[in-house]
């Protein structure tokens, strides 16, 4: 990086005008991208969930599916390239989810997130009748999703945990 500053400033100092206004346009926009481009995303917020519906039940294992509403609170637009997730409930397992797509997100604004969950049913059935009776119930999601921007992923951890009003 000084080895870049020194040779842009060199260059405006030993050449014409126009290469000096060449020069300090680079190092302005050098310095810009540098700024601004390193930051990283802030975490999304969590809004809702909707379409809950169950898919292919059965005694070993159900599809659940749902779609799940976020707020990008960042000034840049992301995409989503995929998700590695478990859930639980009331800390019972519940399932794991892991899909691969492409989501674009606009900045400042919601978005869904359409996820199919393998739930496990013996867990259910051991564990988990009391809570589907319950009221409110606490939902814990743990794993990691990739963001990325211009085809540049990086992987996050999700460690997400809430009260939720869950009614059948």
């Amino acid at each position: 990086m000084r080895s870049l500053t020194f040779v842009l400033f060199y260059s405006m100092k030993n050449s014409s005008y126009t290469n000096k206004l060449t020069s300090y346009s680079m190092l302005v926009l050098l310095l810009s991208i540098l700024m601004t481009g390193c930051r990283s995303p802030k975490e999304f917020v969590y809004r809702d969930f909707k379409n809950f519906k169950l898919d292919n039940v059965g005694f070993a294992s159900t599809k659940v599916k749902v779609d799940l509403v976020y707020y990008n609170p960042n000034n840049f637009g992301l995409q989503l390239k995929s998700t590695d997730l478990d859930v639980f409930i009331d800390g019972n397992y519940l399932g794991h989810t892991t899909q691969e797509f492409q989501i674009g997100i606009s900045k400042l604004k919601d978005f869904t997130i359409p996820l199919a969950l393998d739930v496990d049913m013996k867990n259910v059935f051991k564990n988990g009748f009391a809570t589907l009776f319950n009221k409110k119930v606490t939902i814990k999601v743990t794993g990691k999703v990739k963001v990325g921007k211009a085809n540049v992923f990086r992987s996050f951890p999700v460690n997400y945990e809430g009260r939720h009003t869950f009614s059948m």
